[in-house]
């Protein structure tokens, strides 16, 4: 069975400013704040949430489906998932739209300013999970946020078990369309910072909002994870990473491993422990696609850094 990964293609457009924006800009002139920074390096990556997710997940050798809105101008993506050999069926061209994309600029203190485009991303309400065949699992990532609301109804409709994971697109949500979500999802996945907002806008603590799925998993950056699952509460280790070059992406990696332990039927231990592992190998390179580990090298890494087999 496929996991049908549902969420946003991208491109990002990620620049270096060979300074710091601080100072450049002036404090008490920020009301008429016109600047430019000059940026000698740049690169485009391929990105989105469901993007990197698939392509881990491919990684894995796991079986994925992509279900995404893309416009006019993705070419060298939907080249890109060809040649990977990731299905496509389920990735809409919305004509006269730009694909999604970020650009990013980054100064010497690793701040960043983002401006993000969402693009066809905004009409991803349009693909319909019913419309995808032999699923076994699925995911509603960050996307158009009626796209997401519709996703998570219908992959309950249809009886398929799926994480609810709103990342970024978390504030775009009521504290009632989060819970409306919640009770539809069979998992739910978000980082420290999104799991305090969570409960804010909600009002109910993390153990209160874990019992309304059958797991909720918070990722803590350096410190691993957390699984809260069945009244309890599984501590993952976070696994070392060769180098520490990128974080972004990093989610999207830890994501794509939970989706196959759960495929796998793998105690939370474990699956929790290959999500880790695979944000550890996405880390050391940069961009969210660029890490290509072979099946082979991901179950040496496990077994050194956790003292048991993976496969």
């Amino acid at each position: 069975m496929s996991v049908l990964i549902c969420g946003s293609l991208a491109f990002d457009s990620i620049m270096v400013f060979h300074d710091r924006f601080k100072n450049h800009i002036l404090p008490e002139q920020i009301h008429i704040l016109n600047v430019a920074f000059l940026v000698p390096e740049m690169r485009r990556e391929f990105g989105g949430c469901a993007g990197n997710i698939a392509y881990n997940l491919h990684l894995l050798g796991g079986s994925a489906k992509i279900m995404a809105t893309v416009g006019d101008d993705a070419g060298p993506y939907r080249a890109r998932l060809e040649a990977l050999g990731l299905d496509q069926s389920h990735v809409r061209t919305v004509s006269g739209a730009f694909t999604a994309q970020a650009f990013i600029t980054t100064d010497l203190d690793d701040n960043q300013i983002t401006a993000f485009h969402p693009g066809a991303m905004a009409q991803s309400h349009v693909n319909r999970v019913g419309d995808a065949k032999e699923i076994g699992l699925g995911i509603v990532a960050p996307d158009g946020r009626e796209g997401m609301l519709e996703h998570a109804r219908q992959f309950a409709e249809a009886g398929i078990p799926f994480i609810f994971d709103p990342g970024q697109g978390l504030p775009m949500f009521s504290g009632e369309e989060l819970l409306t979500c919640l009770d539809l999802a069979t998992y739910c996945s978000v980082n420290d910072y999104e799991a305090r907002l969570l409960c804010e806008k909600t009002g109910l603590s993390l153990e209160a909002l874990a019992g309304r799925v059958k797991a909720l998993v918070v990722t803590l950056g350096g410190q691993g994870s957390r699984i809260y699952s069945c009244g309890k509460v599984i501590e993952v280790p976070c696994a070392p990473a060769e180098v520490l070059e990128d974080p972004t992406g990093c989610g999207d990696a830890y994501r794509a491993g939970l989706l196959y332990g759960i495929l796998q039927e793998w105690p939370w231990e474990k699956t929790g422990r290959l999500a880790s592992l695979l944000g550890a190998f996405m880390m050391a390179s940069r961009g969210g696609q660029n890490h290509a580990p072979s099946r082979e090298d991901i179950g040496r890494r496990f077994e050194a850094a956790f003292g048991m087999a993976l496969w």
